[in-house]
């Protein structure tokens, strides 16, 4: 057995690898197994973004697809940082049998997912949709800490779109100690919690957080969770006892999630 760090840097160097293919915008045709990079511009803006193409073994004709929001540590421009943490690091370990199209948007320092980034997001989804094959029914919205919350924020913005939701630390208002991280559809709102439950329930969601977590309080998720329950939802709650603000490692690695994921339709 590999020693973890010896794993760990076999890992990043493996998606490291996969990702110098996408230094240049190759044919689809010739990008099946790896990242490639894309850009597009929206509202005068232009946006670079990654996608991963699956095997044509692992995906099929028509794949589904995930969409994945990064949190705060990984906004930029260099269109690398939001593979390099949760759902990058996973597929890099996980290439030959991850079955979906992975849309990886980057958003600017200092925004959130909302107004203009959260349009590029769609937009990069669309894209990869049309250009790879993927199939619109099996569309899923995932994403860590800010990106968390993003997901909540995108699917109220277009709640028939997506089959499935995993926020992983994510939530609905703002922390204590980070006053711009909220949902703007409904954060202002008298019971933000119960109105988002109420415009998601249709669609199943699968909340992962982490018990210690000192950025996002797991009291966000727990809210969450209670407020789709009340509202009808289909939702799973997992809560690591033992982890902080990473939460996203373990989720990732959650067996159920995967086979629960691609067994999803938009309803």
């Amino acid at each position: 057995m590999l020693r973890p760090l010896t794993a760990r840097l076999l890992a990043i160097f493996l998606l490291l690898a996969l990702m110098a293919v996408a230094c240049t915008h190759t044919p689809a045709s010739r990008q099946h197994g790896a990242f490639v990079a894309r850009s597009l511009s929206v509202d005068g803006r232009e946006y670079r973004y990654q996608v991963f193409v699956p095997s044509r073994a692992a995906g099929g004709a028509h794949p589904p697809v995930v969409l994945f929001l990064h949190g705060s540590g990984e906004r930029g421009d260099d269109n690398q940082r939001q593979v390099a943490v949760g759902l990058g690091p996973w597929i890099g370990r996980h290439v030959d049998e991850f079955p979906a199209i992975a849309v990886f948007p980057q958003s600017p320092a200092d925004r959130s997912w909302t107004d203009s980034t959260a349009r590029m997001a769609l937009a990069a989804l669309d894209a990869a949709i049309g250009e790879f094959g993927g199939d619109p029914e099996r569309v899923a919205l995932t994403g860590l800490s800010r990106g968390g919350y993003g997901v909540y924020e995108l699917a109220m913005m277009q709640p028939d779109r997506f089959a499935a939701l995993v926020p992983i630390c994510g939530g609905i208002t703002a922390p204590e100690q980070i006053a711009d991280l909220y949902v703007h559809e409904v954060a202002t709102a008298e019971v933000p919690f119960a109105i988002a439950a109420q415009r998601l329930q249709r669609i199943p969601v699968w909340i992962f957080h982490g018990a210690l977590d000192e950025a996002v309080p797991v009291q966000q998720s727990r809210l969450m969770a209670q407020a789709l329950r009340q509202a009808g939802g289909d939702v799973r709650y997992t809560e690591f006892a033992e982890a902080g603000h990473n939460a996203w490692d373990p989720a990732y690695a959650t067996a159920e999630l995967w086979p629960w994921l691609w067994r999803q339709r938009r309803r």
